[in-house]
């Protein structure tokens, strides 16, 4: 499978907070996604377009174990790829089905605005501007596959292990 898109570019150290405003924590996935990265780039998700890429440097979503990565996802953002990713992120990557890769050195490797070429079969990145090839640390297939379809809530449905809450009815007047 390949993925190509417009790379969005980050520094070093960018934290779920930058990434997913704590003041949203308890706000829906729309108002959630609407924000991310908001106090960092301003109108930022009024620019980006699904398929999109956002490369980072080091330790890309570092901080807490708020669901930022679902604001990615939901945005659509078709792949992250950092230098190297926070644990609690990656994680999350996994859970909510938002692909990420961990490539040392990708951050020197592209300018903002290059289209980057995302194989899944190799895990080899290239800069579609310049003609680089960059290497991931490839990804166990299982992770790869939960992160494609859609994250662990999807797969725990499909397989009938968690199955979908009803709608609430709705709440009478007072």
């Amino acid at each position: 499978m390949m993925i190509t898109g417009r790379v969005w570019k980050f520094s070093d150290n960018i934290n779920t907070d930058l990434i997913l405003p704590g003041h949203l924590l308890h706000a829906s996935e729309e108002e959630q996604w609407r924000a991310t990265f908001s106090a960092h780039r301003p109108g930022w998700v009024d620019q980006v377009q699904r398929g999109d890429i956002v490369l980072a440097g080091e330790n890309f979503g570092t901080g807490s174990s708020r669901p930022a990565a679902r604001s990615l996802r939901n945005l659509g953002i078709a792949c992250t790829i950092a230098d190297s990713l926070n644990g609690l992120f990656l994680r999350g990557c996994v859970t909510f089905g938002l692909l990420a890769l961990e490539c040392p050195g990708i951050s020197k490797g592209f300018e903002e605005g290059q289209s980057a070429e995302v194989s899944l079969d190799d895990f080899r990145i290239r800069n579609m501007t310049t003609g680089a090839v960059f290497t991931a640390q490839p990804l166990p297939r299982q992770l790869l596959d939960m992160m494609r379809s859609g994250g662990l809530f999807p797969l725990l449905e499909a397989e009938g292990l968690l199955s979908r809450p009803e709608p609430a009815a709705p709440r009478s007047g007072h």
